[in-house]
């Protein structure tokens, strides 16, 4: 993959993450279910890898590329980690220390983009991305300075959505576009910018890293079943808080929408 061009980019909407105040723990936003719909299958995921490899996080060093709110970084520290996050949005870091404080969680928070990371080589021992890679200007910049960031044998875990057909009628369509079910904001995601698995183990095999493993996921629920669920919450029924009761991703060999995977550094 190269650089998004200007005209993919400009459409989508990354300044949602700066609108004033919390948007990110406040039941209420749409954010709210990255803690209780996506957050459970992402830390699970991360944390067996972990536990596989026999790691112990305590003592070591991670970093999250688009820490936004706060809401993984968190789970993140949790494990034992020490842990700091970087993202773009002033806003996002402000209300991500202040939930920090408020959870007396010690966790280094920074102003920056994945593109050029504030950090010297081989400063972490895990960097993770998660719901960021399908966000970013220049991917492939990306990757390499979190190769350049990771401590040889460090780990990066990440998600992101697959550019597929499936992808583009639930995740675009149903998701964003159809006023019938969308509960995300439009242009929060824009189809062309999605990744393809094959892409992103061939950019990490480009920057010294061993590429591990794929892992997919779905919804809880059937397709109709979830379909339901999103048109209670437009027509007022359901709060994003309900939704996020009776709606979250779990483990699945199917990676057509959203997949998460991890590679160690060489």
């Amino acid at each position: 993959m190269e650089k998004i061009s200007e005209d993919v980019y400009k459409k989508i909407d990354n300044n949602v993450y700066n609108a004033e105040g919390d948007i990110w723990w406040q039941s209420t936003n749409i954010l709210h279910l990255l803690k209780t719909s996506i957050n459970p299958w992402r830390v699970g995921y991360s944390g067996n890898i972990i536990k596989s490899l026999g790691i112990d996080p305590n003592g070591k060093t991670a970093l999250e590329v688009g820490s936004g709110g706060g809401i993984l970084t968190e789970e993140i520290s949790k494990m034992g980690f020490s842990t700091t996050g970087i993202d773009p949005s002033e806003q996002s870091l402000i209300t991500a220390r202040n939930h920090a404080a408020l959870s007396g969680l010690s966790i280094k928070y920074d102003k920056g983009t994945g593109e050029e990371l504030p950090y010297g080589d081989k400063s972490f021992d895990c960097v993770f991305c998660c719901d960021v890679l399908e966000h970013v200007r220049d991917l492939p910049k990306v990757i390499s300075e979190i190769s350049r960031v990771l401590k040889t044998n460090g780990i990066f875990f990440y998600d992101t959505l697959n550019r597929t057909f499936i992808s583009k009628l639930v995740a675009i369509k149903i998701w964003q576009e159809w006023n019938r079910w969308a509960f995300m904001p439009p242009n929060l995601h824009v189809w062309k910018m999605f990744i393809k698995p094959s892409e992103i183990k061939t950019l990490l095999t480009e920057n010294n890293f061993e590429w591990k493993e794929h892992h997919g996921s779905k919804p809880n629920v059937s397709i109709p079943k979830m379909l339901g669920f999103l048109r209670k919450r437009v027509k007022g029924e359901w709060t994003y808080a309900d939704l996020g009761k009776q709606f979250w991703l779990v483990e699945s060999k199917d990676m057509n929408i959203l997949y998460a995977g991890y590679a160690i550094k060489k």
